[in-house]
């Protein structure tokens, strides 16, 4: 099989490696397609701790090639679409059993990460992987695997939203209007909330609005927070999505949360520098701060039925499809920061 290898930082290659061999309650997957995340773009250049060689590609679907022998045959045969849980959870750890799988303490130590033994990495941008049977999501027949290959980032927003109690009519700020941003503009409408995003770019802000954001702001054009406030009555947000990595915009974010309501911290701070938070705020107008990091199984569940079911269309997000043997250029295309989706197609 041919697999996008990163040798070390800004050095890859597309190598003929060994088929992975299944177990017998694993299938092996042909890949079809496989999105490029912001992580795989860190990891491209080199900021990260994980070790090298790796093979990237944690936002993909395909084709299930071989089936295990104990795996149960009236729920998967030969040929079903399907993407797989991503997280590697134990399924055993305090988190796990307390339904908290997306942060199991397994995971984090996994060859996924480090393996210096040979390959780290979820192995996405390879034209086949293994998966176990019972982290299987079956799409339908008809679905297209362009839709398919977002149904782990649409899973983590999911996620994010699942740790609120939006009400309709609730007034939620997202900051950044990338893909995640207006993925989360995009299900946030669903859940009845009016929807204002900050953004710089007026095309973004653009598409924001043509999904059916409700208002847009640009901050670089003066106080977002003032600007949030001046939309909600001088309150602010009830709900306030971070998409972005900026240290000084999550502090921002907080600033703009209403009393009583929450910031969600869905993106990773890059760099992770501490974040000044005004404690007295928190504590007199009861204003909750948390985090949202990778999907749950039932978000995984959600997502898929969302874009099976064509209650969401995630592809008005693809930036740009390339076969996997042009990655050189599909990695360009997703490192710029006004891109959307960057998706890679393996085979017919």
């Amino acid at each position: 099989m041919k697999a996008i290898i990163l040798n070390q930082p800004k050095d890859f290659s597309i190598k003929e490696i060994d088929k992975p061999r299944i177990k017998d309650d694993e299938v092996l997957i042909r890949v079809k397609a496989s999105g490029i995340c912001t992580n795989d773009v860190r990891d491209f250049n080199g900021d990260c701790n994980y070790s090298y060689p790796r093979i990237g590609g944690h936002e993909y679907g395909g084709v299930i090639e071989e089936i295990g022998a104990a795996v149960n045959k009236a729920h998967f045969k030969k040929g079903d679409k399907v993407v797989p849980y991503i997280i590697d959870d134990c399924k055993e750890c305090y988190y796990c059993k307390h339904g908290d799988e997306n942060i199991c303490e397994h995971h984090a130590h996994s060859h996924i990460f480090h393996n210096p033994e040979g390959l780290s990495g979820y192995g996405g941008f390879g034209e086949f992987v293994v998966a176990k049977a019972d982290d299987l999501f079956v799409y339908a027949e008809d679905t297209p695997f362009e839709k398919m290959a977002f149904t782990e980032p649409v899973a983590c927003v999911i996620n994010s939203i699942n740790r609120t109690d939006i009400k309709f009519g609730d007034d939620v700020v997202v900051i950044g209007g990338g893909t995640m941003g207006l993925l989360h503009v995009m299900l946030l409408r669903q859940r009845g909330a009016r929807v204002i995003l900050s953004e710089p770019l007026a095309e973004r802000r653009e598409k924001a609005l043509s999904l059916g954001c409700s208002n847009v702001i640009d901050p670089m054009a003066g106080d977002a927070v003032e600007a949030v406030k001046a939309l909600t009555g001088g309150r602010g947000a009830n709900f306030v999505f971070n998409t972005t990595a900026i240290p000084v915009i999550a502090g921002q974010a907080v600033e703009m949360t209403a009393p009583t309501g929450t910031t969600i911290m869905f993106s990773s701070i890059h760099p992770n520098e501490k974040v000044p938070v005004d404690m007295g705020a928190i504590h007199s107008y009861q204003k909750t701060i948390t985090g949202a990091v990778s999907p749950t199984v039932l978000s995984f569940h959600e997502a898929v039925q969302m874009i099976e079911k064509r209650l969401l269309d995630p592809t008005v997000l693809t930036e740009k499809i390339y076969d996997y043997q042009e990655f050189d250029e599909a990695i360009k295309t997703a490192s710029r920061s006004d891109t959307y989706k960057v998706i890679l197609k393996f085979g017919e």
